[in-house]
Formats: structure tokens, sequence, C-alpha cells
């Protein structure tokens, strides 16, 4: 599983994950959006050695993937994983994705724009991806030639990313927002000052779990360290935010906080079938446990990894088969109660 799953980070309880996003494309080879196959495959060649030029370690760590060389499962997984995006998922020839051994560092080619240098790391920590990704970058550009304009920065295929070319993003888990329809504040603000807010694999999908993506709209007009300032600025307002509502309900309306978090856990150790949708949802609310102390024998990371593991491309990795919806949700349910009894009676034992 990737780093950024099976670590730890800062203000965990509420912040899954930081992504830091660098669009880049080189100079004299027309962006992926006009079809060039031959072209294509020489970008995912020059991006390779570049990376594996650098040295024996570098060679080492990272990995190369062709996404014609992966099956459909494959595919889904690391969209999933947020190895990679939708789009790049569903793209076969002339396309590819290069990532580190932790999965933490990932450079998608041929996407929307020739590569996308990703960093993802545990909880909240934007500044720190954005040196590793930055870093990375830097290592690109001394071998490769990037397509850079004196006036507008990096030229970029969509006209949101021109400029720095850098999206920040963070994954937040918001259940008592969601709850008492504060969310709605949230999401009007955000819009407000410039961040898009969308659901768990970016835009078009929903907010399963309640967990919102927060990230920057615009990358022209402002610095790196601005954009990364601003995005951090707001989620601490939003932490602030669900932290005093959470304290808020755990003393005023405990009964019902602990009733709506064991019956999850009820269900969640006792069902027979079970769509994502709704484990997920039962899944936020054991998160939601943790975090305030209802539940002893189960970790924050555990479920992280949990709400990955569940969905249709990693249930059906983990088995090894194309499964029909309702095996799946067979299978599901599972794993769940499966993993849920392995993970305590190793809590247990080490206590």
């Amino acid at each position: 599983m990737p780093s950024w799953m099976t670590k730890e980070g800062p203000d965990q309880d509420i912040v899954v994950s930081s992504r830091i996003r660098l669009a880049r494309n080189l100079r004299n080879y027309s962006f992926p959006t006009v079809k060039d196959l031959r072209k294509e495959v020489k970008i995912i060649e020059l991006v390779g050695e570049s990376i594996f030029s650098v040295n024996k370690n570098m060679k080492e760590d990272f990995q190369l993937k062709q996404m014609e060389d992966l099956t459909d499962i494959e595919r889904m997984e690391k969209v999933e994983k947020h190895m990679i995006s939708p789009q790049l998922g569903e793209k076969i020839e002339g396309a590819a994705v290069l990532f580190n051994r932790e999965e933490n560092l990932i450079i998608m080619i041929n996407e929307e724009d020739h590569l996308r240098i990703q960093a993802l790391l545990p909880g909240f920590q934007l500044k720190k991806a954005f040196g590793m990704a930055n870093q990375i970058d830097d290592l690109i550009e001394e071998k490769l030639d990037y397509a850079f304009d004196e006036s507008l920065g990096y030229l970029t295929a969509c006209p949101t990313n021109v400029g720095t070319g850098i999206r920040g993003s963070v994954m937040l888990h918001l259940p008592i927002l969601t709850l008492t329809g504060h969310i709605n504040s949230i999401l009007q603000f955000s819009n407000k000052v410039g961040l898009a807010v969308r659901g768990v694999y970016g835009e078009g999908s929903g907010y399963s779990g309640n967990l919102y993506q927060i990230s920057n709209q615009i990358s022209l007009g402002a610095t790196e360290e601005e954009i990364i300032q601003k995005l951090e600025d707001v989620t601490q307002q939003i932490i602030g935010k669900e932290r005093a509502l959470r304290e808020e309900l755990i003393q005023n309306k405990r009964p019902e906080i602990e009733d709506q978090v064991y019956r999850s856990r009820g269900i969640l150790e006792n069902s027979r079938m079970i769509s994502s949708e709704e484990a997920m949802n039962h899944l936020s609310n054991l998160q939601l446990g943790v975090s305030l102390g209802l539940i002893k024998d189960i970790t924050s990371g555990f479920l992280n990894q949990l709400f990955i593991k569940i969905q249709p491309g990693s249930l059906q990795k983990h088995y090894n088969n194309e499964l029909i919806l309702s095996v799946r949700n067979q299978k599901r349910s599972s794993m769940i109660r499966e993993e849920i009894k392995r993970h305590t009676e190793n809590n247990n034992t080490e206590e």
C-alpha cells in the first residue's frame, strides 16, 4: 500500500492526505490532446531516461509502467489509490506512469499534459509535499526543455494550469460539517476564495464517506508559496470548525453519536453483502468514533487503508479475479469482517 495510507501525519483525524501536482509539457512537442502515438512514445522514453539516468538509487527506486501493459483492474486500482487520474486510467496507448517504491512520488505521462508530477503525503503536509514534487521537477528540468513563456509561465493544455502549473489539494474527512449542514457554507466560501471542492476522485466524483478534496483552481498570477499558503489557511479554518462541532456534539448529543458509531460498527462486522457506497459511509462513522475516543481498538490509519481496499478495482485485485456486482458486495463484506477482526486482535495482543 502507498506510504501516504500506511504512515501517520499531522492533523490526520481530519486531513487524510496532502497532494501537490505540477503540470509540465516539453517544448517542441504538441500537447497530448493532439493524438500522435509516435511522439507520445518518445516522450515516455525521454521522461523515463531523465529519472533513471540521475543515479543508481533513483533507478532502483522508480519503476515505469506502460498503461497498455496494465489490466483494466490494475488501472482501476491505481486510480483508487490516487496514483493516476481517471482520465489516464482510460488511456491505453501512448501513456504511462512512473512511481517510486513508496508510491508517494508519481509522474503521470501523457495524460492531459506531458507530465503530471505528484507528491502524496499523509495528513496535513502541503509544504513538504511541494518540496518533494519540486525536487523531482528540478531533476527532470535539468535533462528536458519545458514549454515555458516569460510572461505566462509554464504552458499547459488547460488554461487554469498555466503559470506555476501547481495544483495543491487536501483530502478532508468532514462528517460533522456534513451532518449539521455546515458543509454548504464551506463549499460556498471555498468557491469565493478561488478553491474548488470535489469528491474523493476529483472532478465529477461524489462526496462518498464524507470525504472532500479541496484544491486551488488557478495557478496564474501567484507564486507556488502563495497558492499553498492560501490553501493551508482555508484548510486550517475548516479543521477548526469541524473540531469545534465534534466537541459540541459529543458534549450535547453523546448518546446519538455513540449510537451512530456503534451501529455502523455492528453492520460492518456482521453484514454479508455491502456496496462500496454504504461501506464508505459506515467506515466514516468508525473514523469519527476513533477521533472522538469512542473506539479504542481500531486505528485511523487502518480505516484509511480500508477505504481504498473496498473499492471495486482494489477488491478485484485482492481476489485476483473480475467479479460481478453482487459477488463484489459479498466479497467486500467478507473482507471487511476479516480485516477488522485481524486488526483488533493484533491491537489487543499488543496491549
